[in-house]
């Protein structure tokens, strides 16, 4: 086990080796972050050496902090199980996985990408899981495939239809390998998929300040997001969706809500590769909502792959009512373990969230009288 410099953290380094309060690097990948009572929670999934890393063999990491900069390990949240018959078996591929709080239930709510193992991504299903404390241990309660017998709300009557034989049949002849094709059929994924459910992949949770919970998640082959409103309770979705820009490939996402609007980070979908980040805005969750472009400045090469990072959460920092965070991931299919943490900081140019690169910075940034919050 490697060991680095366990001394105490003074700033975030992005893309560099960052260890935990023992000297062991942070195994947190794709990750989110949790506030809860004073303390952060920072879950992610937990990678092995080698491309073996790409699957969950271990499981959902959590590490605890106050300051954001020295994390303290506290073990595995959700454990992948050895038993052949479990959904979360050894070896499947568990993704992204977020947690939020129910103030009504008093319990802490996982949700996560899930494959089962030897299907690649066709599974497409969200895994859901559940504990009492905010570190756990969380226990799974099942996976499913998004608003099954739902019609998405954004979307013309004469759509909504299920494919007949022949829609069934062409589609069905079509290569659909999650990326941006010509003839991606941008109408027709989610019919074929509404009696059985939605398709989920890279995902994130948001809940908005009324309570109220959200998954966001790439659909439809990843070519169109969707955004679901869960249950009181968090663990199923509530019937109620839209579709987000159909056949336009994005992945990655994480929100942010700031002065009333709501901010959506996204990539494109290009495999393991960076890609340039995207960034969207609408006034409600429902839409309309409107692309910006890339929301990174800075030298082309950097921007045009965001920093050799794809966004994983936008973490609001507590007490600080204009700070939030960018995190991303540098992916390291090779050697999974390997990959790094990017995390910068946003300023608002002209009441829009940018990201710049730095090689160092810490909290005080967000003091600075020159963010511009306008």
């Amino acid at each position: 086990m490697m060991k680095l410099d366990s001394s105490s953290r003074t700033a975030f380094q992005p893309g560099e080796l960052w260890p935990d309060t023992h000297g062991v690097p942070i195994n947190a990948h794709g990750g989110g972050i949790l506030f809860h009572a004073g303390t952060y929670h920072w879950f992610g999934e937990h990678k092995i050496e080698g491309e073996a890393g790409n699957r969950a063999h271990v499981g959902v990491h959590v590490y605890t902090s106050r300051d954001l900069l020295n994390w303290t390990d506290v073990g595995i949240a959700l454990a992948v199980s050895d038993d052949p018959a479990s959904e979360i078996v050894r070896g499947c591929i568990l993704e992204r996985p977020k947690v939020i709080h129910n103030r009504a239930t008093g319990k802490f709510v996982m949700w996560f990408h899930l494959e089962p193992p030897g299907r690649g991504y066709a599974g497409a299903r969200s895994g859901v899981a559940v504990a009492d404390a905010p570190t756990g241990p969380y226990r799974f309660l099942h996976s499913l495939r998004s608003n099954a017998g739902v019609w998405p709300l954004n979307v013309p009557d004469e759509l909504k239809r299920p494919l007949d034989a022949t829609e069934a049949a062409a589609l069905a002849a079509l290569d659909l390998p999650g990326g941006p094709r010509p003839y991606y059929p941008k109408h027709a994924i989610f019919r074929r998929d509404f009696a059985g459910g939605q398709m989920a992949r890279d995902m994130t949770l948001f809940a908005d300040d009324d309570g109220t919970a959200y998954h966001l998640h790439a659909s439809e082959d990843n070519g169109t997001l969707h955004i679901s409103q869960l249950s009181d309770d968090y663990l199923r979705p509530a019937g109620k969706y839209v579709r987000l820009f159909p056949g336009r490939f994005h992945e990655a996402p994480a929100l942010m809500k700031w002065r009333g609007r709501y901010f959506l980070f996204t990539s494109d979908c290009t495999g393991w590769a960076p890609n340039a980040a995207r960034l969207s805005v609408a006034d409600s969750l429902w839409g309309p909502w409107e692309e910006l472009g890339n929301p990174c400045l800075g030298p082309g090469a950097q921007i045009a792959n965001t920093f050799e990072s794809q966004p994983t959460f936008i973490l609001p920092v507590a007490g600080r009512p204009d700070a939030f965070i960018f995190m991303a991931d540098r992916w390291r299919p090779k050697n999974a373990i390997d990959g790094r943490y990017v995390w910068l900081p946003l300023r608002f140019l002209h009441g829009v969230p940018v990201v710049e690169w730095r090689d160092r910075w810490d909290l005080g940034f967000f003091d600075r009288p020159d963010l511009n919050h306008s």
